[in-house]
């Protein structure tokens, strides 16, 4: 598939400066780029490669201002960032898609399966369960009883939405992915642990990606949910009766515990652990490895640490934690000087 600098520039609603005509079939990193690949540039560390590369079209902020001779086309837009994010999904949407079901898929009698689906070799979809219109289910996906998946749908290999679960409209859910397993929920005895059985369920809303092997866990009563459009990357937990409100993104290996509110707009950065029961407040930023026992009420606060605190402060402290070590040393001799000096006195 090819485009050239004009098609990108009317589509992106961005201005050529260069040949009109010049044209790209693939898309390369700047410091990458070859002849025929689209490239963007956005940050000033950069900028060498903007003279340096072989790309032959080059997505720029509408405000750049070269200081050499550039030799690719360039397309001006407000954000080349969200620029090149719309081509790369215009280019994906055009690719055919696949449709049909496979003669090794299992599909029972009483399912009910949309119009241009793909069901793949040795995916399961059980008794009651229902796939939307152009969903796509790869090798060894499994829907179980009485799961519903939505429209324009993409599941990799080895996803599971346990019994009941529902997932909505243009969700994707990646390799390995499990929707609706069992909250993790036991009363201990004097014999061990009883199991709570847990008898709600999981809900994904419209436009949430699940990453790899990451798990929603199903509500011990009632719904564990995931709103729009919210963003999970691989290795993600989210405990039994969480609810983890719009736009929010959650990165690698995140763990919520059970019966916590997430609020809107929120960003947890790597293995973030949010304590159960409490609730956090929109538009919340958390910084990696941080642990949040309780509740944050205050939106729009960045956090970092443990106890999470504001992330300024921490890293205050986090350079004064450096020198512990040694101010420890000089305040046990300043208690040995003060010691002598008290002894002093009294005689």
């Amino acid at each position: 598939m090819e485009f050239t600098a004009q098609q990108i520039a009317q589509y992106l609603g961005g201005t050529v400066e260069g040949r009109a005509d010049a044209s790209v079939h693939t898309f390369a990193k700047i410091e990458e780029g070859v002849e025929g690949a689209l490239s963007f540039y956005y940050d000033p560390k950069f900028e060498p490669y903007v003279y340096q590369t072989l790309s032959s079209i080059v997505l720029v902020p509408s405000s750049f201002q070269p200081s050499q001779p550039v030799k690719p086309t360039l397309v001006r837009v407000d954000d080349p960032r969200m620029a090149v994010a719309r081509l790369m999904t215009l280019v994906e949407s055009m690719k055919p898609k696949r449709s049909g079901i496979d003669p090794q898929a299992s599909v029972a009698p009483t399912a009910k399966i949309g119009k241009d689906v793909y069901i793949a070799p040795f995916v399961v979809v059980e008794e009651g369960a229902e796939i939307g219109n152009g969903t796509q289910l790869y090798s060894h996906v499994t829907v179980s009883t009485g799961a519903k998946i939505g429209d324009n749908c993409t599941l990799y290999p080895n996803v599971t939405v346990y019994h009941d679960c529902i997932v909505g409209n243009r969700c994707i859910l990646h390799a390995g992915a499990v929707v609706g397993a069992d909250g993790f929920g036991f009363a201990p005895n004097a014999d061990g642990y009883e199991k709570i059985p847990q008898i709600g369920i999981a809900v994904l809303e419209d436009d949430v990606e699940l990453g790899a092997n990451s798990c929603v866990d199903r509500a011990v009563m009632g719904k564990t949910i995931v709103h729009r459009g919210v963003k999970i990357d691989n290795l993600v937990q989210i405990g039994h009766n969480v609810e983890v409100k719009s736009n929010t993104v959650l990165c690698a290996q995140v763990g919520i515990a059970g019966s916590t509110t997430v609020g809107e707009w929120c960003t947890f950065t790597g293995q973030v652990g949010i304590a159960g029961h409490i609730s956090v407040a929109d538009h919340t930023t958390i910084g990696a490895q941080s642990g949040v026992p309780g509740n944050i009420r205050k939106p729009g606060q960045t956090l970092m640490g443990y106890p999470a605190i504001d992330s300024k402060l921490w890293l205050r402290s986090s350079a004064v934690a450096k020198s512990l070590p040694d101010m420890a040393v000089e305040l046990r001799q300043l208690r040995k000087e003060l010691e002598a000096m008290k002894a002093k006195l009294g005689e």
